[in-house]
């Protein structure tokens, strides 16, 4: 390099070409953004407490730093003018992006829907049984019908949907799976017009009729509904007095009896009463009084046919063992039973034995081959009502030659 030409230093910083003096505390010189020339000298950093430069050319400096400065604050502004734009279409871009963003799990989900819903269609007719979408659908419009009062009753208050869809569906497992009731004959029931069940009547509570309204409703061939004649007390107690409407029953009254008759309905009555479902175990399966005959002269008067009818497994349900005859006073009933479980266990003792049960209807006896006066012939009712109770005594004394065990 020997075309190299010596600068003194003074000059040197005069013109500007050389690199500046460095001071304690000042900070590091920066060129303009054009590669550097005149004037592009950075100033030095003040000294704290607002001292100025402490060489002797402050005042060019000065000025040299002051376009310096300018033109790095018009690069600055310049870069952040670029750098906002960026920053702008960068948060567009995320927005539009965000926009199309699913939610998280969206895409899992919509692998597994596909794969519970044939899981649910496999499933759901193993647990409900074949034909469940009939059946929840019946159910769904039942349901409607009963927030509208889209339904009817009879006089009686007889609700013929609500027995069908409610009432005796919820009896039928007990009829089926608890005391397995076997039905007998009840193709002797006719299959239109009026009839007159008469069946004997035990258990402490009164099972034997809603087992045979249930056996009568789900085996009869011309789905026959029984109309049961019950007691005043039955209708004397809250809520049961509803559901007993609404299933069927009416007062055991020979003018209701007289009315179901004529309209072509089954009745069921049990003249035993009290006596009879309230009858301690040692008398179990022995008929009591059958009453006056009411029953026959209403039968005789519609000329409907009477139709024995003979229970065997509801004595055992509630073994009553005593009577506790003040307790019933005090409560205005007709007895207090005492059975081995009831009232020792409380509410448990009030849960039926699991008892094997038999229904049989027997052969209709006829009436309509008497004349219109026979009904007021007080020894034809008798001989007719005799009748009637021995055919029921005998057939349960046949059916307990045939059973096996009470429980099996």
């Amino acid at each position: 390099m020997a075309d190299a030409k010596v600068i003194p230093f003074d000059d040197d910083r005069s013109r500007g070409g050389g690199r500046p003096r460095r001071r304690p505390g000042a900070g590091r010189p920066r060129r303009a953004a054009d590669g550097g020339g005149e004037g592009a000298e950075a100033p030095l950093a003040a000294l704290p407490g607002g001292q100025g430069a402490a060489d002797g050319g402050g005042a060019e400096r000065t000025g040299e730093a002051g376009a310096a400065g300018a033109e790095r604050s018009a690069s600055g502004a310049d870069s952040d003018a670029a750098s906002d734009a960026d920053g702008d279409a960068a948060h567009g871009s995320h927005a539009a992006s965000g926009a199309r963003t699913r939610p998280p799990g969206a895409d899992a989900a919509d692998a597994v829907a596909p794969a519970l819903q044939g899981a649910l269609v496999d499933v759901l007719p193993r647990l409900l049984g074949g034909g469940w979408e009939r059946r929840a659908t019946d159910a769904l419009g039942f349901l409607r019908r009963r927030l509208t009062g889209d339904y009817e009753v009879d006089e009686f208050g007889y609700d013929a949907e609500l027995t069908d869809q409610v009432l005796v569906p919820m009896f039928r497992p007990v009829f089926e799976k608890y005391f397995r009731v076997t039905v007998k004959g009840v193709e002797n029931i006719p299959d239109t017009g009026g009839a007159l069940v008469v069946c004997n009547h035990s258990g402490t509570l009164p099972w034997d009729g809603l087992m045979a309204q249930v056996a009568v409703h789900d085996h009869h061939p011309a789905d026959r509904h029984l109309r049961l004649l019950a007691a005043d007390l039955v209708f004397a107690l809250p809520f049961v007095n509803q559901l007993a409407r609404k299933g069927g029953h009416t007062l055991a009254c020979a003018d209701d009896a007289a009315r179901l008759l004529a309209r072509g309905e089954v009745v069921g009555v049990m003249p035993e009463g009290f006596k009879g479902i309230g009858k301690p175990f040692a008398e179990r399966y022995k008929l009591q009084r059958f009453g006056r005959g009411g029953f026959v002269s209403t039968a005789l008067r519609a000329r409907a046919p009477i139709v024995p009818c003979s229970i065997v497994g509801a004595e055992e349900i509630y073994p009553m063992v005593g009577n506790a005859r003040t307790v019933a006073r005090l409560l205005g009933l007709p007895y207090f039973p005492l059975t081995p479980t009831f009232p020792w266990l409380g509410a448990l003792g009030a849960v039926p034995l699991p008892t094997k049960w038999t229904i049989e209807f027997g052969e209709p006896i006829p009436t309509d081959g008497y004349p219109p006066e026979a009904a007021d012939d007080p020894m034809l009712m008798f001989n007719l009502t005799d009748q009637v109770r021995e055919t029921i005594q005998h057939t349960l004394y046949r059916l307990l030659v045939e059973r096996r065990s009470v429980f099996f």
